[in-house]
């Protein structure tokens, strides 16, 4: 006996399934007339079918599954407007519903599903009341619209999601009358919401910590208190408690009874991170040799969320380049969130160096505070103040000067993924003013990095890359600059395939000097062509000039290349092969090898 869904109308026999052993052959046959967009959506959803593909062989196993399969090929037909069919689930001619579940065959040679859809049916009615001002139903919960079940489910949550926005958060659906009317192919669905009061914020509940103080989860959180309820604020605090990053789970959840004076209290339930964190990299270029950094992290270390980290950095070990040296970096954070405001970071800093480059050797210590600012989840600004001190051996001779600067920084930032984005935009400006102290005049260094990705495919695959680099330097002249204020090109920040910084505004006493203007142009093609494995192919351009803004007096040089990209958990693993094209110097090696994580850019 067939189980009625609801009447009869066009038969799609869509799954003969067979069971010898552990085969199951499936076929597939289409009446006239039959949808084959709903075939395959049946077919799709067929727990039998998964059955066939996990190779699944047991009887009872098999019986549980062709009895669930009925409610599974209904859901189907309910979702694309299909409310009078049947379905038929027959195990060796006999209907899956009528064999008892706890006397299953001995053995199972085939299984047929048969599914009559029946006629597609349209709303005739499709209310929600009463609704929140300015609510938006879906298009397809409309009359004349086809009746698909999953349309009513969304306007049910358009219409809640609608009063929470305005502070119902206790909004309750009462009420589905839903009619079909076989006569005529008609489904009338009206729905009626309670809305229940405007409630606002009551009191956080913080559980699960145990090493950050409550007090201090409940400044970073940021839950308006007293104000009223908004979803988005519960996000928004949920997400500023992750960012922390002294938490590994965050959960936050509206307390299941309204309190006194209309107020929801939440509950925050969290599990701590571990406290200290240990972590390195390495990259390496044929030219520049390998560059490793190392960092060790506190992320509570005085009880309220703080964060110590301490980096250490090595560049251009065993380097092949006559006038490049490695470098040294050690520099320290301190960072406390929720000061001043909760999307408001303190930080304090502090660095020594030691750089060895093609330019320029110094030595430098340097201090210096400010805030991180998130104004939005796209857009984050920063300003500080910090204090500078170098020893200088550049082309002009040597020098010991200190400088007061104000560093401040914009970024946008709407990219799907940091480290392989296939989309959006990231765009990046600085301005640092700075106040010479001795032996070095007032000036101020602007930059600008622009990046954009347009990924193609349905997974995005196939993606072109672009960025931009700007830079100026104004104020002080070339010889009084600071020497890392200048701009070089040359190497895998800018131009691949060139010696790294190669390309400055000029030489002086033979050797290299910096420039104060600076454009870099990179274009890249990356497609992952099977599984996790991809092959890009780029192009770089970098110009440097004396003058302070760009005006096309200086020099140009480019590179092109082809790379390989091998995907992971924490972003994919590059190897780039470069060769100069135009400018640099003569001498440099015709091809370039560059090996890391991320992307480029």
């Amino acid at each position: 006996m067939a189980h009625p869904l609801l009447r009869a109308g066009v038969t799609a026999l869509f799954a003969a399934a067979t069971f010898p052993a552990a085969a199951l052959d499936s076929i597939v046959v289409l009446a006239p007339g039959a949808d084959a967009g709903l075939t395959r959506s049946l077919e799709g959803a067929s727990l039998l079918k998964r059955a066939k593909q996990e190779e699944r062989t047991d009887p009872a196993e098999l019986l549980a599954t062709a009895r669930a399969e009925y409610r599974r090929m209904i859901s189907v037909l309910y979702g694309a407007g299909y409310y009078s069919g049947t379905i038929s689930v027959r195990i060796d001619g006999r209907e899956a519903a009528d064999i008892p579940p706890l006397n299953p065959p001995a053995r199972i040679r085939q299984i047929e599903v048969i599914v009559t859809p029946g006629p597609q049916f349209t709303f005739s009615q499709a209310t929600v009341k009463p609704l929140a001002p300015g609510t938006e139903l879906p298009d397809g919960y409309a009359v004349g619209q086809i009746a698909r079940s999953g349309a009513i489910g969304q306007a049910a949550k358009s219409a809640a999601s609608a009063w929470r926005d305005v502070g119902h958060a206790k909004v309750d659906l009462v009420n589905e009358d839903i009619a079909a009317n076989h006569a005529t192919n008609k489904l009338a669905s009206n729905l009626t919401l309670d809305p229940g009061p405007r409630l606002r914020f009551g009191p956080l509940v913080v559980q699960g910590n145990k090493r950050v103080r409550t007090d201090r989860i409940k400044a970073i959180a940021g839950l308006p208190t007293g104000e009223v309820y908004n979803p988005q604020d519960v996000t928004d605090a949920a997400e500023r408690l992750r960012r922390s990053g002294a938490f590994r789970s965050v959960a936050l959840r509206e307390a299941d009874t309204i309190g006194p004076g209309d107020e929801l209290a939440i509950n925050a339930d969290l599990v701590e991170e571990r406290r200290r964190r240990l972590g390195f990299g390495v990259e390496f270029t044929s030219q520049e040799g390998t560059s490793f950094n190392a960092y060790w992290m506190h992320r509570n270390l005085l009880g309220g969320a703080e964060n110590l980290r301490f980096d250490l950095t090595i560049d251009n070990i065993g380097t092949t380049e006559p006038d490049n040296g490695t470098d040294y970096y050690l520099t320290g954070v301190f960072t406390r969130p929720a000061t001043f405001t909760p999307d408001t970071d303190l930080f304090f800093n502090a660095g020594i160096s030691h750089q060895h480059d093609p330019g320029y050797t110094s030595d430098s210590i340097q201090f210096g505070t400010g805030l991180n600012w998130r104004i939005s989840k796209r857009l984050t600004a920063s300003g500080g103040i910090g204090f500078r001190a170098s020893d200088v051996d550049d082309a002009f001779g040597s020098r010991t000067y200190k400088l007061i600067n104000f560093p401040l920084n914009l970024t946008w930032d709407t990219r799907d993924n940091e480290f392989d984005p296939t989309k959006g935009v990231y765009l990046s400006t600085g301005l640092i003013p700075f106040v010479g102290i001795s032996d070095m005049p007032n000036g101020a260094q602007t930059l600008i990095d622009a990046r954009s990705y347009l990924g193609f495919g349905e997974r995005r695959n196939t993606v072109l890359a672009g960025r931009v680099q700007l830079g100026s330097l104004y104020g002080p002249s070339i010889p009084e600059a600071p020497e890392d204020y200048l701009f070089f090109a040359g190497g895998g920040g800018s131009v691949r395939g060139q010696p790294y910084q190669s390309l400055g505004a000029g030489t002086f006493n033979g050797q290299i000097f910096g420039g104060r203007s600076y454009v870099a142009l990179s274009g890249e093609v990356r497609s992952y062509v099977r599984g996790n494995i991809g092959l890009v192919g780029f192009y770089d351009m970098g110009y440097v000039g004396a003058e302070e803004f760009y005006n096309g007096s200086g020099n140009w040089m480019s590179g092109a290349g082809i790379g390989v990209r091998y995907k992971t958990g924490f972003g994919p693993i590059r190897a780039d092969i470069a060769t100069p094209v135009s400018g640099g110097p003569s001498d440099a090696d015709s091809v370039q090898l560059y090996i890391g994580i991320g992307q480029a850019f």
